[in-house]
């Protein structure tokens, strides 16, 4: 029998696949295909055994919390370099004789201690990067702290000092990191503050402006914006969506005075007029008084010919002026009625670009502010009408990856790409949300759980359908998704959180599954 060509194993490996029912993982499909064409299964990368010792990690402090999450997703994303930094710096973290000596912010702090230290094996090239790590980092320590930023001169100057001591070296940076875990702590409180003080700006600004929907949309994206963790990003698509609505606000106050000055010179002419008549019709009254004396004094009717005359021609003129009058009038409010017009639309135009605050700019898809808001709605709906509502957590497979791989630009093509096909499979009634990073809510109503369940699996089919294109490049997207269906007395974030952790099973399941919470 001759050998099978590795384009017929590999039409074979996919066959088998769907035969075994078993997800397109890229495990699986090694495994197959190696069975196929007898090339004996090596595991490179030992992923389930790691996988139990970082379960197995017992994290009490907030930096083996942190390491272990790092761990975790090293052994993801098979990378050896990621796993060991993750193991070295978590046994750094290790409590000595059961003491902690962690930071709130779960970065160890050292005692200083009076005994010599032993000298390490250094380089001086590792203690110069060191030196460049702590250079680079105290911009995001501010200089408010004079000691601190001698501390930090004095110790990058030593540190890039050639044949440095190394013991020296070792106890200065022991001294530098206890005043450092302060230094850190006391940035990050400044900056929890400011945040704060500036959510009770925004607060105090929309409410003063209650009345008008354009200023509350940019009090609601400023204040999105500024909810941790921020992202440069977020403000960056926030500062142009403000730009965009300022300028259109400064269109309609112009526009507003233009119409006001408008007014002012209606009115002035209205009441001009109203004086002219009033005085045309005053002459014209006492024509007539005159008029009707000389018709009663009148002899002959040669007499009258001349008297009627006159009073036709100045009933003529009053009559022009009456007509001249309505025509002028009718054209200021004409005018008047423009220029209100115009400015209506530019207050819709403004409405609907404040509207965009609750959307992500770069999916199209709700914000968190824009979930919050649809989600109190469709509880309400729910408990009102008694009918069932589901929430579906969506996570894109090896995101990161892809991003390392391909570079950012590409993992938001990716994003933007899994947003389009859920909103093409998605009912009219239901809701896409982007929740963080490349998670995704949808919003069920009407949906029980088996039912969201099945929904989500369909849309797992249609996306293995629709390659997405990385360039010239084929790549399938696969997400991972927990479902969850709102209890009549539960909040909106519980549900959320169930389909969170249920999405995490999925994940921990093999990916690209779905799992009812």
């Amino acid at each position: 029998m001759s050998e099978k060509k590795p384009f017929e194993v590999a039409r074979e490996t996919l066959k088998q696949l769907t035969a075994r029912k078993l997800a397109p993982t890229p495990v699986n499909y090694k495994a197959i295909y190696n069975e196929i064409a007898g090339i004996p299964s090596v595991e490179q990368f030992p992923i389930n055994e790691l996988r139990s010792i970082a379960t197995a990690l017992q994290a009490k402090t907030p930096g083996q919390q942190r390491q272990k999450g790092l761990l975790e997703s090293a052994i993801e994303r098979m990378n050896w370099d990621g796993v060991r930094a993750a193991m070295v710096a978590y046994s750094g973290f290790t409590p000595v004789g059961g003491n902690e000596s962690a930071g709130s912010a779960g970065v160890p702090i050292a005692v200083v201690s009076s005994e010599p230290l032993s000298a390490p094996a250094l380089t001086n090239e590792f203690l110069s990067h060191i030196g460049r790590l702590i250079e680079y980092a105290q911009p995001a320590l501010g200089t408010d702290d004079a000691r601190f930023v001698e501390q930090t001169h004095q110790l990058t100057k030593m540190l890039r000092q050639p044949g440095v001591d190394v013991t020296a070296a070792k106890q200065m940076l022991v001294n530098y990191s206890h005043r450092l875990s302060f230094v850190a702590e006391d940035q990050a409180e400044i900056k929890k503050t400011l945040l704060k003080l500036l959510n009770l700006v925004f607060e105090n600004i929309g409410d003063l402006g209650v009345e008008d929907q354009w200023l509350s949309g940019q009090m609601d994206a400023l204040k999105a914006a500024s909810t941790e963790p921020l992202s440069l990003r977020r403000l960056d698509d926030v500062e142009r969506l403000l730009k965009d609505v300022v300028h259109k606000q400064k269109d309609a106050k112009q526009r507003t005075l233009e119409a006001q000055s408008e007014m002012r010179q209606m009115l002035a002419a209205f009441i001009e007029r109203l004086s002219q008549m009033s005085q045309s019709t005053g002459a014209y009254q006492e024509k007539l008084e005159e008029s009707a004396r000389l018709i009663e004094s009148a002899k002959t009717l040669a007499e009258i010919a001349p008297v009627l005359k006159e009073v036709v021609g100045a009933t003529r003129v009053i009559s022009q002026d009456a007509l001249h009058a309505r025509d002028e009038l009718q054209t200021m409010r004409e005018q008047a009625n423009k220029t209100q017009a115009e400015i209506a639309k530019l207050h819709q135009e403004l409405d609907r670009v404040s509207t965009q605050a609750r959307h992500d700019p770069l999916t199209g898809a709700l914000n968190r502010r824009g979930l919050e808001e649809a989600l109190e709605k469709e509880i309400s709906t729910l408990r009102r009408k008694e009918t069932p509502l589901s929430i579906a957590m969506l996570d894109i497979d090896n995101f990161k990856a892809i991003n390392d791989a391909k570079g950012h630009e590409t993992g938001d093509s990716a994003l933007a790409h899994l947003a389009q096909v859920a909103r093409e499979c998605m009912r009219p009634q239901d809701t896409l949300a982007r929740f963080g990073g490349e998670e995704f809510v949808i919003l069920l109503p009407d949906t029980p759980l088996d039912k969201g369940v099945e929904a989500m699996t369909r849309l797992q089919r249609e996306l293995t359908k629709r390659f997405f294109l990385a360039g010239t490049e084929k790549m399938l997207i696969t997400f991972s998704a927990g479902v969850a269906q709102l209890a009549s007395d539960e909040p909106g974030m519980e549900g959320i959180r169930r389909a969170d952790q249920a999405m995490y099973l999925a994940k921990r399941a093999g990916k690209n599954r779905v799992v009812g919470a």
